[in-house]
């Protein structure tokens, strides 16, 4: 395995993780907001590490298994953090929605790849179109305080429940481009 910008820029997502988690939970002044922003850095490189990968020729069978694995990790842990602090029903529906589908989609994946079909189930539009509202989302309830007044945590609980939206649309776009296969078995 070759160490790389793109592989590096993975790792340094899954270690953001437990950092996100101990500055969402430390009693100091603005360490949510530090937590806000070591998230958002963790998400870029989310939007940049597979691009640069591609592009400098710098792709690996790990690098290609940790990217996803890293995503999800980042937003599952986060959203079980923010749910353990509001224990809202609505957000834990929410929380169960996005988790749900990222379960599914990754078993729907790993079953099409063995039958040799993974392109049937590859990464849409709406998948990156969901993460984006995702991680703004999650990114805003993290950061929880007003902003010159405006309704940070507010604003990004109706950002969370688009993306759970665009979650189970993209969920049923999966579920249809497999369902022939599932059929015949």
């Amino acid at each position: 395995m070759r160490w790389n910008l793109p592989l590096l820029l993975t790792l340094g997502r899954v270690a953001a993780i437990p950092l996100v988690l101990i500055l969402f939970y430390l009693p100091w002044e603005h360490a949510r907001q530090w937590a806000t922003v070591l998230f958002t850095v963790a998400g870029v490189t989310d939007a940049f590490d597979g691009w640069l990968a591609r592009r400098w020729n710098q792709t690996s069978k790990f690098g290609a298994f940790l990217d996803p694995v890293a995503d999800k990790l980042l937003v599952v842990v986060c959203l079980v953090m923010l749910l353990h602090e509001d224990n809202d029903a609505l957000l834990a529906i929410i929380v169960a929605v996005i988790i749900g589908r990222e379960i599914t989609v990754s078993a729907l994946r790993e079953w099409m790849a063995e039958l040799g079909q993974r392109t049937s189930v590859a990464v849409s539009w709406v998948g990156k179109f969901k993460t984006g509202f995702q991680m703004v989302a999650i990114g805003m309830m993290i950061w929880r305080a007003p902003i010159f007044g405006a309704p940070v945590y507010e604003t990004g609980f109706v950002l969370l429940i688009i993306a759970s939206g665009l979650t189970l649309y993209s969920m049923a776009i999966y579920l249809c481009a497999a369902w022939p296969l599932m059929r015949k078995g």
